[in-house]
């Protein structure tokens, strides 16, 4: 009802926000949905989108998450990362293909980002290839003539990567800035927890479900036993369910390519 076209719908909940009042968008059923219609408008209005698929989605939005879900409590937030040229020859963001920013777009605070809702966690992983390991993914170039490669104080410390986020607070329009260092803890898989290794079978689903370029020799089999050992204390079922995804989706694929 009311307003329908896409483009006027964006200028109204852009108008909206600038109020204080933010949109997050709840879809349900299947058919006409437009997923990426629905996502657009929650971040035009720095709410959040969900996809109700059931009554334990139901629950887990609108009942464990409901404070998340309405109350925001940093606005355009970005993040930035820089590795540690000394450690790392090449590295990855793993998903986010849809909030990407250019570089410059991180000290721009009339650049709209995401939101963060109370008691909300953001994951963001990276792939990394370390200095010394040879891979077909890094491409040999020619060294710059005028300016130097790495950083002198960066080489000389044990810093894996430096983390700069920007927040502003719901009711304001400028950014303040957080900058951590992160030391190189030297850690292995075997110390991973488990939040750590659930998160990384995640991934891999993704990857080996969207048939990434970049999934190696990624496998459900694989994550399946990832997220096996990294079930926890999984109070709300969660874990649970995304095992059950994996092996509906292994099932699913050896169908088709029977």
């Amino acid at each position: 009802m009311g307003v329908s076209s896409e483009d006027e719908l964006v200028r109204l909940i852009e108008k909206e926000r600038e109020s204080g009042v933010f949109l997050s968008v709840l879809g349900f059923g299947t058919g006409n949905y437009q997923d990426g219609n629905m996502q657009q408008l929650a971040d035009k209005g720095n709410g959040n989108h969900y996809y109700i698929d059931g009554l334990q989605e139901a629950k887990k939005v609108l009942v464990n998450e409901m404070s998340g879900t309405l109350f925001t409590i940093a606005k355009d937030v970005k993040i930035q990362v820089e590795f540690n040229p000394a450690k790392a020859q090449a590295y990855r963001l793993i998903g986010y293909e849809n909030r990407m920013l250019n570089k410059e777009d991180f000290n721009d605070d009339k650049k709209d980002a995401g939101e963060i809702g109370a008691g909300h966690t953001v994951t963001a992983l990276y792939e990394i290839i370390p200095i010394g390991v040879k891979s077909d993914f890094v491409k040999p170039v020619d060294q710059l003539k005028y300016q130097k490669t790495g950083n002198i104080e960066r080489n000389n410390s044990n810093d894996l990567f430096t983390v700069k986020l920007r927040y502003k607070k719901p009711d304001e329009e400028e950014s303040r800035k957080m900058t951590i260092p992160v030391a190189d803890s030297n850690g292995d898989w075997g110390n991973a927890s488990d939040n750590f290794r659930m998160a990384a079978a995640v991934a891999e689903f993704g990857m080996v479900l969207r048939n990434s370029e970049y999934k190696s020799k990624g496998s459900y089999e694989q994550a399946l036993a990832i997220a096996k050992t990294a079930k926890g204390i999984d109070e709300n079922g969660y874990r649970a369910e995304f095992t059950g995804l994996i092996k509906a989706a292994e099932k699913l694929s050896s169908k088709l390519n029977d």
